[in-house]
């Protein structure tokens, strides 16, 4: 169901999955998932409902509001270009989506957020803003570099990243500045880097169409949903 909510004066539309009460009963943990480049589309429709099959309350955030859906790559390349370069208005983009599954009524308070590719970078600003209402996010495939890296102390959400190892999107000087940004904020974090796997790795109709680095890994899909899973228990949302 079409869930919509607001950052500011930006109307934004996201799709609310919930898991079946019959099977799920009761109040549940909640998970904010973040779309790629492209919008709000069948990717993350997909995955919120993976989610709410597990027991999830589910939310595919729309974070270019509207529920816009770019024209080609290059204008979502832009969109995504200025979002990344203004940390503060991401943050509290994707924050407003939080908020908004925080109100759902099978909301029990605990909440984490994922998201692919663009939406990967989209979470890990949301843990670096220390939004208080995340226990944990997840990045699959997301670009690692930020404008605004975290600080000591402020990160309370654990964090997994899902990262292809030959990504030529996300380069290994982005990886290793990473992993030092989050040893030097002393985050909770994990960081898997699979062999075999490129950018978009978890998308089934990514084959290579747009570049060669963008294609779909079935084992590394299959795995990396396997450690999120993992992850969601040891940090109490199971």
């Amino acid at each position: 169901m079409d869930l919509e909510y607001f950052d500011g004066d930006q109307r934004c539309l996201g799709v609310l999955e919930l898991p079946d009460p019959a099977k799920f009963p009761g109040p549940r943990p909640a998970v904010v998932a973040v779309h790629e480049a492209w919008g709000l589309g069948d990717q993350v429709r997909r995955r919120a409902k993976m989610l709410a099959d597990l027991g999830y309350v589910a939310l595919a955030a729309d974070i270019f509001g509207d529920r816009y859906i770019p024209l080609d790559p290059p204008e979502a390349f832009k969109i995504i270009g200025d979002l990344a370069a203004d940390a503060p208005k991401l943050r509290a983009r994707v924050a407003a989506a939080v908020a908004a599954l925080k109100a759902v009524p099978q909301c029990d308070g605990r909440i984490a957020a994922i998201g692919y590719c663009f939406g990967g970078r989209t979470v890990l600003e949301l843990a670096r803003s220390g939004n208080p209402d995340v226990r944990a996010v997840v990045s699959f495939h997301g670009a690692l570099d930020t404008p605004a890296p975290a600080e000591k102390g402020k990160v309370m959400a654990s964090v997994l990243v899902c990262h292809g190892a030959e990504d030529e999107l996300v380069p290994h000087a982005h990886l290793n500045a990473f992993l030092d940004e989050m040893a030097a904020a002393e985050v909770d974090c994990q960081t898997i880097a699979y062999t075999g796997a490129k950018h978009a790795f978890t998308n089934p109709e990514a084959k290579g169409q747009l570049m060669s680095t963008i294609i779909f890994h079935e084992r590394t899909d299959r795995r990396s949903w396997a450690a999120m899973q993992a992850f969601f228990a040891d940090v109490g949302l199971g």
